[in-house]
């Protein structure tokens, strides 16, 4: 991809060999809500050339306090649809494919993860989430993934580190119990985002997956500016 005005200052900073490798790059993210979608947007605007975003959700009212693509003029809108336009607005050359359905296990087998240099996980989902580790670490794409993102208010507690030593993170052990159990583990390593910061207790269901519960937009698109991060960092470092 040329570089052109739009990344003029991403350019200043990493150079422009950087600037074609990040253009090159396939990234696909699994869940564009509170999380996902500000990591999409910060890809974007550094200039990753090709995107696939997953989502099988419209845009709700509840939406607005913390989802980039979320006004109360999109609500009722397919999520997907909502943030390409968004995106497509910032850089018309960038290739968005956006496909509204869900991660399962009956659509994994749609998705060619093989295909992507980087897998973005923001589900909420622990069997899906665990099936998409799963399965990204039997590929060569990099994962990177999202933990719990909900009763934080501290963004001097976001931090980065590998999935196994994570600490504090309910949905990070409910996730290490869930590959426990199943005796399958992730074949390779990958970063997480993630705080340990507990606001209150967090009730739980039977498969210790973590209900509903109150998230500011602060948080959320720290987690999800830092997954970003991480992609780019990796994308522009000459191996």
């Amino acid at each position: 991809m040329v570089v052109n005005g739009i990344f003029h200052r991403a350019e200043l900073l990493l150079g422009q060999e950087a600037m074609r490798r990040l253009g090159e790059k396939k990234v696909i993210i699994f869940g564009v809500g509170g999380v996902g979608s500000w990591c999409v947007e910060a890809l974007v605007r550094t200039g990753v050339g090709h995107l696939t975003i997953v989502d099988n959700d419209c845009v709700s009212i509840s939406n607005i306090n913390r989802q980039l693509m979320a006004t109360t003029k999109t609500v009722g809108q397919v999520k997907v649809d909502a943030l390409k336009q968004r995106l497509l607005d910032i850089n018309p050359d960038v290739e968005v494919t956006a496909l509204h359905q869900v991660f399962t296990e009956d659509t994994a087998e749609s998705f060619n993860l093989s295909d992507y240099d980087y897998v973005i996980d923001a589900i909420d989902s622990l069997k899906d989430k665990a099936l998409l580790i799963d399965m990204t670490c039997k590929t060569k794409a990099r994962l990177f993934s999202s933990m719990g993102a909900a009763l934080k208010m501290d963004p001097a507690r976001v931090k980065v580190d590998e999935f196994w030593k994570v600490n504090g993170d309910p949905l990070a052990r409910a996730l290490r119990n869930h590959f426990k159990k199943r005796k399958t583990f992730p074949k390779k390593k990958f970063k997480c985002v993630f705080s340990d910061e507990l606001l209150k207790n967090m009730e739980k269901n039977d498969d210790d997956v973590l209900h509903t519960n109150g998230s500011l937009v602060h948080i959320t698109a720290i987690f999800g500016l830092t997954l970003a991060a991480l992609v780019i960092k990796d994308a522009t470092e000459l191996k």
